[in-house]
């Protein structure tokens, strides 16, 4: 009578169990509601990834020879091999070397999977074509298992496989293999280097735990409630136009979803903590819902009614009861999953739900539109907010980011994880900030502004609670260890808004919001818009691509008004430079869409502070005025601030959309104050002005710079130049905020070092205005440094021919062959790709310390004099 081999049996028969910490499989595992699937990334003879389908009882398996690949273009070869036990979903360590597959094994997806179609997966696995669904914490969507016909392994048992991806939202057409580079467990954290070395945690269970876990199904459960983990949106460079989306205002807030059963409500965060004591107030207000599961965002609002995440974590530092939930989704209702129904469906339930109730003031139904993408962004970023979210009206809701939710920013913003601070004696300067690439934790740059009072002291607080002897940092681009770094135990997660990312992949600009509490550090990544629709550079603003875009939509010029971030530009085709140096006349839509592309690098040296401009209504060659006050009539998006001394109100330029009210004006300068921001009776930074005799050559300014430069980093300032626009450079350090000094101190200080450079070299420079001495020497100009003072502000354009700007540069750019014109409007935008200023929020200096320094270096002056003579 023959035999039936269980089912193990080849697994046992290759395998010496005294040899191998591979599991037997004679444990009994506890059922699942649904069918669970591995993915164990395997160093053996050759790479390759094992796929692992439960089912009756055991793991059906593959070896995928490339690994998965996520574009349906790619047909991965998959070669059939045993049946393993269940256990072995939990399995990630060594197999030794001489054993059958000896080489390190890592768990690197799993979750759950289900087949698709009316046929069942025995039956679809014995035809050779098995179409199923994978819910992991990769991968997922739909894909295809086919049995390569005429295969002469198949009645072997072995047999070929072809994997495929299906064409859906979790697809990515030409970049299939991008997820192959992330070398961490997603059980452990580790990777296989890590793993074949026996180091870090031991994987958490999967199989063998009582309630595995997913990426959509439900996670935790407290009595009748449970979190469903939340659908995300990716980031897009400019939202979708097309039918059949709804556009909602991107929140600036906390994710949470309120679970109401039986008068009883729970909050939960984006990662499933329950949140229900910090937010009591809401979740009071939601107790008296029906049955339901909502999604959406608690938000606070600041004075002007927007929300604020900064109002937001200094109410729950208050425990504050005037937050606000504002509700976009509805996931249950009664005993009913509305998961599956189509946007449209659960938004107009949700609508019903609130409204029926009489909705309390801190629960509201969140409005959208549906036609008009660009223009609704332009609103939400003329108000303020962070921008909007677009979905699909027809779509289901799907735990984890798929494309059918995008969401497009007014100003970038980002998470990041705080690895380190730096000190000045015992004063707070800067965060070191950082995010996961491929498991390991990257350095990303600074954080230096967006401290304002009552934030250092308790944020200090918890920084030194978490210091750690070592960097946590990674990679060839990670810190050194410098005396005045303190190294933090990466766990604190911060939010920051900031410029964008330059091309190496740091931030710029950045400054700091709030930390997170509802955020898991090992879950912070790189977050850049999507490659789907058409994006910017990582080193440009969101609005730069749009700006092209729409260039390219009109180029053969608007036949009327045209619009830019929002603002209506008349007259889109006056002239306003005859050209740019290249032959090519500058519009007042030009102007308008090179301040979009360039705006975000401007607007840090421009908020806060007063600012004059040159307007040239008839363009170059026309009148010109110089405006310093706000007038009527004048676009809202301008500021006024008042400034002791004048009853008139001055200009301020505080957000991006101002810079278009700029153009639309005609004005083609922009002259800031150097006070420190919203603060105009103290120095923000100081700027040397080198003003050259119409005999000397450029050559002659760069050497000025460069000395100037080492002037300041002797008595501990750093420097930083730029062109003028003109015939000259501007040499400028930042001052600390935190340590305020008088204007005139500042001027003070600025004169005496012009002074000493003067004295030291007389045949060179001079330090007063006189036109009659300044033949062959250089103007050493520190009068910019008073109350009132302005000086042209980096980047602005200047009426002058050719259209030159105030270019930024790094000091490596200065020498041979470098002229004062050099940079345009049509050339500065490329030029800023590698950000020559990136760190000069970080660089800020008080200046009390250099002026002690400087005094004591004045009686040197005399033998330097001498022996440059």
């Amino acid at each position: 009578m023959r035999t039936t081999k269980p089912a193990l049996f080849t697994y046992h028969q290759k395998r010496d169990f005294t040899a191998t910490s591979e599991p037997r499989g004679e444990r009994a595992i506890a059922s699942s509601e649904r069918l669970r699937f591995v993915i164990q990334k395997h160093a053996a003879t050759r790479l390759h990834y094992d796929l692992r389908l439960e089912l009756g009882g055991v793991f059906k398996s593959w070896a995928v020879t490339k690994g998965p690949s996520l574009d349906p273009a790619d047909k991965r070869l998959a070669v059939a091999v045993e049946d393993h036990p269940l256990e072995y979903g939990d399995f990630e360590g060594t197999i030794p070397k001489g054993q059958y597959g000896g080489g390190t094994v890592q768990l690197w997806d799993r979750g759950f999977w289900r087949p698709e179609g009316a046929v069942s997966a025995e039956d679809a696995l014995a035809s050779g074509n098995l179409k199923f669904s994978l819910d992991g914490k990769r991968l997922h969507g739909g894909w295809a298992l086919i049995r390569i016909k005429n295969d002469r392994f198949a009645r072997r048992g072995a047999g070929n496989w072809l994997l495929i991806k299906h064409r859906d939202a979790a697809a990515r057409p030409q970049d299939g293999d991008a997820l192959l580079e992330a070398d961490r467990s997603v059980a452990s954290g580790r990777s296989l280097q890590q793993i074949a070395a026996g180091t870090g945690k031991a994987p958490q269970p999967f199989v063998l735990a009582g309630e595995p876990p997913s990426r959509s199904a439900a996670v935790r459960r407290s009595g009748k409630t449970r979190f469903v983990e939340p659908q995300l949106c990716k980031l897009v460079d400019r939202p979708p136009t097309g039918a059949g989306w709804a556009h909602e205002i991107k929140f600036d807030g906390y994710r949470a979803e309120i679970h109401v059963s039986a008068g009883a409500a729970v909050v939960y965060t984006r990662r499933g903590l329950n949140w229900s004591r910090q937010f009591s107030a809401i979740a009071a207000a939601a107790a008296r819902l029906p049955d339901c599961l909502l999604d959406g965002e608690i938000v606070a609002l600041d004075q002007n009614r927007i929300p604020s995440f900064s109002a937001l974590q200094a109410a729950l530092k208050e425990n504050a009861g005037t937050l606000i939930f504002f509700a976009f989704d509805l996931l249950f209702e009664g005993g009913d999953d509305l998961r599956k129904l189509p946007l449209v469906e659960r938004k107009r339930r949700l609508e019903m739900l609130l409204g029926a109730r009489g909705v309390d003031e801190r629960l509201r139904y969140v409005e959208h539109f549906e036609s008009g993408a660009e223009t609704v962004l332009a609103s939400a970023c003329k108000m303020h907010m962070e921008g909007i979210v677009s979905k699909r009206l027809d779509s289901p809701y799907v735990s984890g980011r798929s494309g059918s939710w995008t969401k497009a920013k007014c100003r970038a913003g980002q998470e990041v994880v705080l690895g380190g601070f730096s000190l000045e004696g015992q004063r707070f300067r800067s965060l070191l900030a950082g995010v996961y690439r491929e498991g390991k934790l990257a350095y990303v740059g600074r954080i230096g502004t967006g401290y304002g009072r009552g934030v250092t002291v308790p944020l200090l607080a918890k920084l030194k609670a978490i210091t750690r002897a070592k960097s946590p940092f990674e990679g060839s681009n990670a810190p050194p260890e410098r005396s005045d770094v303190r190294w933090l135990k990466p766990s604190l997660v911060a939010e920051i808004e900031f410029a964008g990312w330059t091309a190496t992949g740091m931030i710029r600009q950045a400054a700091f919001k709030g930390l997170r509490a509802d955020k898991l550090a090992r879950d912070v990544v790189a977050e850049q818009a999507s490659a789907a629709t058409p994006a910017a550079t990582p080193a440009a603003p969101r609005v730069a691509r749009a700006a092209r875009k729409r260039r390219s939509d009109s180029a053969a010029g608007p036949a009327g008004p045209s619009i830019s971030m929002g603002v209506v530009i008349s007259k889109p085709d006056k002239v306003l430079w005859p050209d740019a140096g290249d032959a090519k006349p500058v519009t007042k839509l030009d102007l308008a869409r090179y301040f979009e592309a360039i705006g975000a690098w401007m607007m840090p040296h421009l908020a806060g502070r007063p600012c004059s401009l040159v307007r040239v209504p008839d363009g170059l060659g026309g009148p010109q005025f110089f405006q310093r006050h706000a007038a009527p009539g004048m676009s809202n998006l301008f500021d006024a601030v008042k400034v002791r001394g004048d009853r008139a109100p001055y200009l301020e330029i505080d957000r991006i959309e101002a810079l278009a009210a700029v153009a639309q004006m005609a004005a083609l300068e922009l002259h800031p104050w150097n006070c420190a921001p919203h603060d105009p009776e103290h120095a923000g930074r100081l700027v040397f002005d080198l003003d050259p005799a119409p005999d000397l050559s450029f050559e002659a300014v760069i050497a000025a710079a460069l000395e100037v430069r080492e002037r300041l980093q002797s008595v501990g300032l750093e420097a930083f130049c730029k062109t003028t626009g003109g015939k000259g450079l501007h040499v400028v350090t930042p001052l600390d905020a935190r340590d305020p000094v008088d204007w005139s101190v500042a001027k003070n200080f600025a004169h005496t070092l012009c002074a000493q450079m003067a004295a030291d070299s007389p045949g060179k420079y001079l330090d007063n205005m006189s036109k009659s001495r300044r033949t062959g020497r250089i103007f050493l100009d520190y009068l910019r440094n008073d109350r009132t003072a302005t000086a042209v502000a980096p980047l602005s354009p200047r009426a002058r021919p050719g259209a030159p700007v105030s270019m930024p540069l790094p000091w490596k750019a200065l020498r041979k062959g470098l002229g004062p014109n050099r940079y345009t409007m049509r050339t500065a935008q490329a030029a800023l790709r590698n950000d020559p200023w990136s760190d000069y929020d970080a660089s800020a200096r008080p200046l009390r310390a250099a002026i002690r320094a400087i005094t004591k270096a004045a009686p040197h002056a005399k033998p330097r004099r001498r022996a440059a003579a």
